[in-house]
């Protein structure tokens, strides 16, 4: 039997940006935790980020995801072309830059580990975007799972 990569695994070499909120994330971790707690992300540690990161509540069973109020980068919500806050993964439109995050927040809760995915531009038509880089990172609170992400536009 062939054990399969998991999905969304992280590349070797993450981009700067990237690598700079793994790194504040890992730092969060107290002693042999396999990830920090919510209540120890201080936005404000990152603030020339801060336009890119994204927390994410993981409510009931079967899980549902919902962006935290107030805590959606202002990079996100326009290159969305909306606003963010409090809505339902599962209720909203599926569009630049949040293909497959629906998936990737599963994929992150399941692992306990981050998680990776990149978009490559799309150069053609009327809806032109550029690529860009997601990673999202488990967080322990209130009793179960939250999510912190990052995009990185290329």
């Amino acid at each position: 039997m062939t054990i399969s990569e998991r999905p969304f695994a992280p590349p070797n070499e993450l981009g700067r940006d990237l690598a700079r909120v793994l790194t504040f994330w890992e730092g969060l971790k107290r002693g042999d935790a396999e990830m920090p707690f919510w209540d120890d992300v201080n936005m404000s540690a990152l603030p020339e980020l801060s336009g890119k990161l994204i927390m994410i509540d993981a409510l009931g069973r079967p899980v549902r995801f919902r962006f935290s109020f107030g805590v959606v980068g202002a990079e996100v919500k326009r290159e969305y072309g909306g606003d963010l806050d409090g809505r339902f993964l599962d209720e909203i439109e599926v569009r630049h830059p949040l293909q497959f995050l629906l998936s990737q927040c599963g994929a992150t809760v399941e692992s306990r580990q981050p998680t990776y995915y990149r978009h490559a531009a799309d150069r053609g038509g009327s809806h032109a975007t550029h690529g860009y880089s997601r990673l999202i990172l488990p967080l322990w609170g209130d009793g179960g799972i939250g999510l912190l992400g990052a995009f990185a536009w290329e």
